[in-house]
């Protein structure tokens, strides 16, 4: 690494543990509530500029950086005592789940890919500055033994785990199924399907009754883009196997459920995820004029941990800018 990498890198985290101490501020203030703000502008309603990094992409260096909620989500107490594992934990809307689940009271432990590093150290060093426990624990999810020693791990470090957020995921757009390799096939089903296999099967035996899994889909869940068709076909996948699960550990007082985000600003988007030269057309068409933003997402995720929905499993939650998808 040169030193102008480790310089750059000092500076940007410096301005992370910055943004953690306007976030606390923020967090500790009281006062009137302010009015609602109007979702249509609430975030960027611009088209994004085209750009592209080598998947699996930074956050820390898209063009704008997306919202994750680091100066804006004030927690409750909603999960206190809490133990919370989120794959894809250091970007994008994993990232969003992870700060939000830290300020409600969680400990939380967040899987990344190994090169994702910084944006994992960036959101480690937010939580931990507002005294918030994280583990960090890199790896390849396409690896099975490495999904059965991700959950003991972070069982171990946390002392427990009673949510699991499967939302790590693999997303490469082509105009042709000529175009898909089996490489690329693969790599989709494994990250995408076979880890949230491997994750719910080694924690549920650690979980006890009042735990939640919570399983990222997609709207491509039920309304697959053409582009996207390895991608659709594991959110489908994705959003029978919440159902059909929830309804095994009903029985034990698991509760499971999914997240369908629409169009959300990523590194998913940036890493391959947008047709060559398309980066300007994306989230534009919804209702609401606008991608989302990961931190339009964090309350959902909580709402589905939270142990006060204790009737609530084996559904799916939209959140499209008024798709109707789901």
């Amino acid at each position: 690494m040169t030193d102008q990498t480790n310089r750059r890198d000092l500076f940007k985290g410096a301005a992370v543990v910055g943004a953690a101490a306007v976030a606390g501020s923020a967090i500790a203030q009281t006062g009137p509530a302010a009015a609602p703000a109007d979702p249509r502008t609430k975030f960027t309603n611009q088209p994004f500029p085209e750009q592209k990094q080598k998947w699996p992409a930074l956050q820390r260096e898209m063009k704008p950086v997306p919202d994750c909620g680091e100066a804006s989500y004030r927690g409750s107490g909603k999960l206190a005592g809490r133990k919370a594992l989120v794959t894809g934990g250091d970007s994008g809307i994993g990232r969003a789940a992870a700060i939000a689940f830290a300020r409600e009271g969680a400990d939380v432990a967040i899987n990344y890919f190994p090169t994702e590093e910084p944006d994992a150290q960036d959101v480690a060093r937010l939580l931990r500055a507002e005294g918030r426990k994280v583990v960090l624990i890199p790896g390849d999810l396409t690896d099975e033994k490495f999904c059965r020693d991700l959950i003991a791990r972070a069982n171990r470090e946390l002392g427990g785990i009673d949510i699991l957020v499967n939302n790590a995921a693999y997303q490469q757009s082509k105009q042709s199924i000529a175009e898909i390799t089996a490489e690329q096939f693969d790599r989709t089903m494994k990250t995408n399907v076979y880890a949230m296999f491997h994750l719910s099967k080694a924690a549920i035996p650690l979980m006890k009754p009042g735990a939640a899994i919570i399983n990222t889909g997609s709207v491509n869940s039920v309304a697959p883009e053409e582009e996207l068709l390895d991608y659709a076909s594991t959110k489908g996948a994705i959003l029978i196997f919440t159902k059909a699960l929830a309804k095994q550990l009903g029985k034990q007082g698991i509760r499971v459920n999914m997240v369908a985000p629409g169009p959300i600003w990523t590194p998913l988007q940036v890493a391959g995820g947008q047709l060559p030269g398309k980066m300007h057309e994306f989230g534009q068409d919804t209702p609401m004029g606008r991608a989302g933003q990961p931190a339009e997402l964090a309350g959902l995720y909580v709402a589905l941990a939270d142990s006060g929905n204790s009737f609530t499993t084996g559904s799916a939650f939209g959140a499209n800018g008024g798709t109707g998808a789901i």
